[in-house]
């Protein structure tokens, strides 16, 4: 295959983990429902990436595609996974939905993943299994180099093992441990598993530092009676006790992994 430079680096940032400012949002609910929302912003590392990006490459059309679009998550998932997914996964994973902004021009990449919990038992199924699934990314967005008369699309993203499948984000999601009542929420890290994803993105972390991208975490929850009691020195919690905000980085995580054990009770 081709070498393709600049491009394949671009369109491999706007799927990695590493560089983005992640943000999860839980919205409890007085029947015992809840909101969960995923969201992450990868403009600022695509602003420093288009720096590197020649001139040719922002001429070209593909690279001014401006999308605004929200899907269903299942219709996102390739074969190979879907094959793999027990009818509970399934039934998951279209109850959930994929909101993607994007503007390259203006530096701009987001995406967000909603889902509705019913009760707190598919609550702590979605957090436990989401991170099993895998987005393709979109088939519309391609990068053409005039100078290497290549094509880049999803499927031409390999490694040395397999085909690049365009996981989307959530592959660190396993991570942490659930337990999850109707008055308690528990999450806690697996120091082990932690240790092996950070081997395994390695090269990734290291790349986004160089370049000066940091990647901060936050995590707010609302809640629909007043908090009890909160188990983390850094959450902070609203004056009038129905919100807890958890704020910190990637940086942070990695010198202390029990940054991200919380525990609230309300």
């Amino acid at each position: 295959m081709k070498k393709l430079y600049i491009p394949l680096v671009f369109f491999a940032f706007l799927c990695l983990t590493s560089c983005v400012d992640i943000e999860e949002h839980y919205n409890f609910k007085p029947d015992g429902s809840c909101t969960v929302a995923y969201g992450f912003d990868m403009s600022r590392a695509i602003s420093v990436l288009n720096n590197l990006v020649s001139d040719s490459v922002k001429s070209t059309p593909q690279f001014s595609l401006v999308k605004d679009t929200s899907m269903n998550y299942f219709n996102t998932l390739p074969d190979s996974v879907i094959s793999k997914m027990n009818a509970e996964d399934i039934n998951t994973a279209k109850n959930s939905s994929l909101h993607i902004s994007m503007d390259l021009t203006k530096n701009k990449m987001k995406v967000n993943l909603d889902y509705q919990a019913k009760n707190p038992a598919e609550l702590a199924y979605y957090l436990k299994h989401v991170s099993t699934f895998s987005v393709k990314v979109p088939q519309q967005v391609e990068f053409v180099d005039p100078n290497e008369k290549v094509v880049l699309k999803p499927g031409d993203l390999k490694d040395n093992k397999s085909d690049y499948k365009g996981e989307l984000l959530l592959g660190g999601q396993d991570y942490y441990t659930y337990e999850i009542t109707d008055h308690k929420f528990s999450r806690t890290i697996n120091k082990s598993k932690f240790s092996k994803f950070l081997k395994s993105a390695g090269s990734r972390l290291f790349m986004a530092k160089a370049m000066l991208i940091d990647m901060p975490y936050k995590m707010v929850m609302k809640f629909a009676k007043p908090v009890k009691k909160i188990d983390n020195s850094k959450a902070i919690l609203s004056a009038d006790r129905m919100q807890v905000t958890l704020i910190t980085s990637i940086d942070e995580v990695i010198k202390n992994p029990a940054l991200m054990n919380l525990q609230v009770d309300f």
